[in-house]
Order: structure tokens, then sequence, then C-alpha cells
């Protein structure tokens, strides 16, 4: 593998050599990592169209907000995870408790 020495970026805790000018994608492709975790609608991550247009590669970088791997260069020690968190990590909260209306009032979307 042709990889500066100490060009590793970390998925999770796992670190992935990379090559000098390679993309976040790119690298994490070479090394196998292709389900980038949770993406929106349901759907996981992935690298598809590879000019940023889809946004199905975005990952956080050092938990910042996500970039589009396809475009971001890899960067020694970065540390990188899913843009978003799954689902399931969110507790269950109904649409009116999450704009602060009472359990009890009236949905304003549905007919009385």
């Amino acid at each position: 593998m042709n990889t500066a020495p100490g060009s590793t970026l970390f998925w999770d805790t796992v670190a992935i050599p990379f090559r000098p000018g390679e993309t976040i994608a790119a690298a994490l492709q070479r090394h196998g990592l292709t389900d980038l975790g949770a993406a929106v609608g349901g759907l996981r991550g992935r690298y598809f169209c590879g000019i940023g247009t889809c946004q199905a590669c975005l990952v956080s970088v050092n938990g910042a907000s996500p970039v589009e791997a396809c475009l971001t260069p890899a960067q020694h020690g970065m540390q990188l995870a899913p843009a978003l968190l799954p689902v399931s990590a969110f507790a269950p909260m109904s649409p009116l408790a999450a704009r602060g209306a009472p359990s009890d009032a009236p949905n304003p979307g549905t007919a009385a």
C-alpha cells in the first residue's frame, strides 16, 4: 500500500491508512468499509456519486457537522463517525410533545 508514514484516519476506533491526496470516501472504500451508518429516510450512508451531489456519503469529522466524504481530503488523525445517529438512539416523541404542547391537547393536523 502506497501510504505516507503516519497517514491514518479513524472510523470509530478502526485505523484506516490513506494515500496522499485521497478523499475520505476513497480511503474507506479501499479499506473495505462501504456502510457509512444511518442516513436520511431510513437508508444507509454509502459512497455513491463521487461528486457530492447525492450526499449519501455524509460523515462527521472530529464530532463536527457532516461533510461529503467523497469531496473531503483525508487528513492524518481525523476521527470519523456516521453523520446521523440511528433512529433507535432517540426516545420516541410525539409531534405535539416536540412542539411543547400538552399531551392531551388536540392535534391541529386532524379533525376533531
